[in-house]
């Protein structure tokens, strides 16, 4: 009798499991996906502030190899900034793959949100307080003025000179508070902390790989039946510029957020 209910219940998980797989499945697989380097649905951008911005990203692609996609969308739909930005840049692999060198500067014109998702391969040149740092100085104050094309072109320009090791504004100040903390912790904490930290990011790796969000996983975290824009056209390029391809780079949510 134990067995036979023990039977049905695995046989119930299993579907469970099936139909929760094939949701994801759907998530991944959207209609269209970023085929520029600067999508715009908000139409917030004319033809010749996207095409500047097409030229000088695709430039830096070409030299570099990393990608930056600028992605611009009406409204959150009362979804999570952070993880539509992780979405759009994972599942269009930015940046290229083995190098994880993609950048997707996120920003939601309705709600005021924006956000840089940085790929693996650039968090220690572009790390999370630095993308926070361009947000705030180079993006934000253009953005509260209304000058989108400003805002959006400066924190580009930042973001490239970041990736290139160029970008050191709040570098010294980043610097010298590190070195007076080491000096105060002491080798037995720091100690501590890597160890504590080798531990964390065992659990989490386990945890991402079995909700499907490891370095390569693809799942949706915030609708099974993918996302889309309050436009109603799902992951649709609102520009006519062409080019982009993303190379399969991979995100683990580092980055940046913030608002205007």
């Amino acid at each position: 009798m134990i067995l036979k209910r023990l039977s049905i219940l695995a046989l119930i998980l299993c579907i469970y499991d099936a139909s929760v797989f094939a949701q994801k499945v759907q998530a991944v697989n959207p209609q269209t996906k970023i085929k520029n380097y600067v999508t715009d649905q908000s139409s917030i951008l004319t033809s010749d502030q996207i095409g500047q911005l097409e030229t000088k990203l695709s430039n830096f692609e070409k030299e570099t190899s990393n990608q930056v996609v600028v992605y611009i969308i009406p409204s959150l739909d009362g979804g999570s900034l952070e993880e539509m930005s992780y979405e759009i840049a994972e599942k269009n692999g930015i940046g290229q793959k083995g190098k994880d060198n993609g950048v997707l500067l996120f920003i939601v014109i309705n709600d005021k949100k924006l956000r840089i998702e940085v790929g693996y391969g650039l968090e220690g040149a572009l790390p999370d307080a630095l993308a926070g740092q361009i947000i705030r100085k180079e993006i934000t104050p253009y953005f509260k003025q209304g000058k989108y094309y400003e805002g959006i072109n400066s924190g580009v320009d930042a973001i490239i000179a970041a990736t290139k090791g160029e970008y050191t504004a709040g570098k010294k100040n980043t610097e010298q508070e590190q070195q007076f903390n080491v000096g105060i912790c002491g080798i037995p904490v720091i100690a501590f902390f890597i160890f504590f930290g080798f531990g964390f990011f065992f659990i989490f790796t386990i945890i991402r790989a079995i909700t499907g969000r490891g370095r390569h996983g693809t799942g949706s975290w915030w609708n099974s039946g993918g996302w889309s824009s309050g436009s109603g056209s799902s992951w649709s390029s609102g520009s006519s510029f062409g080019g982009f391809s993303g190379g399969g780079g991979s995100f683990g949510g580092g980055g940046a957020s913030g608002s205007w």
